[in-house]
């Protein structure tokens, strides 16, 4: 199914480009998420319309991710859980471990925006996590992992 991008999406194309997708991910998740439109004839003339209205769009999101990425670039944040005398967790600190430390310290996300590539956390000490704020905009924060008998 050919689509039209409304905005960018990761690993696929930027604002304005047509592409060809498979029919579930455009019907489930771009055109019901507001991404994408179908690529017709009419909702071509309608979006070259509405591109600079969708553009001042996207940057105005692209300059508030990097707003908040300056504040939450390199930040620490502690995570108590219950561990072992060995430092292994008995648990682990998942992303919504994660959202809600940052939320204590008064930093709104969401648990979609962080990126464990490993897996949730199941050691105690300190890791490097990525919170993607925007697709172009990734910041890094450290989150400390104590342990507690």
């Amino acid at each position: 199914m050919q689509v039209i991008l409304l905005e960018k999406v990761l690993n696929l194309g930027g604002l304005g480009d047509v592409v060809k997708v498979k029919e579930g991910y455009a019907r489930n998740f771009l055109i019901p998420k507001g991404k994408a439109t179908r690529a017709t004839p009419e909702n071509l003339a309608a979006f070259e319309k509405r591109r600079a209205e969708l553009e001042a769009t996207q940057s105005a999101a692209l300059a508030a991710a990097h707003d908040r990425g300056a504040q939450l670039d390199g930040l620490m944040v502690q995570v108590t859980q219950k561990a072992g005398v060995d430092g292994r967790l008995f648990g682990s600190v998942t992303g919504l471990d994660i959202v809600d430390a940052l939320k204590a310290q008064g930093f709104e996300i969401e648990r979609s925006m962080v990126r464990l590539p490993q897996g949730p956390l199941k050691q105690v000490g300190d890791h490097e996590v990525a919170i993607a704020l925007h697709t172009d905009v990734v910041v890094q924060i450290k989150v400390s992992v104590l342990g507690e008998v």
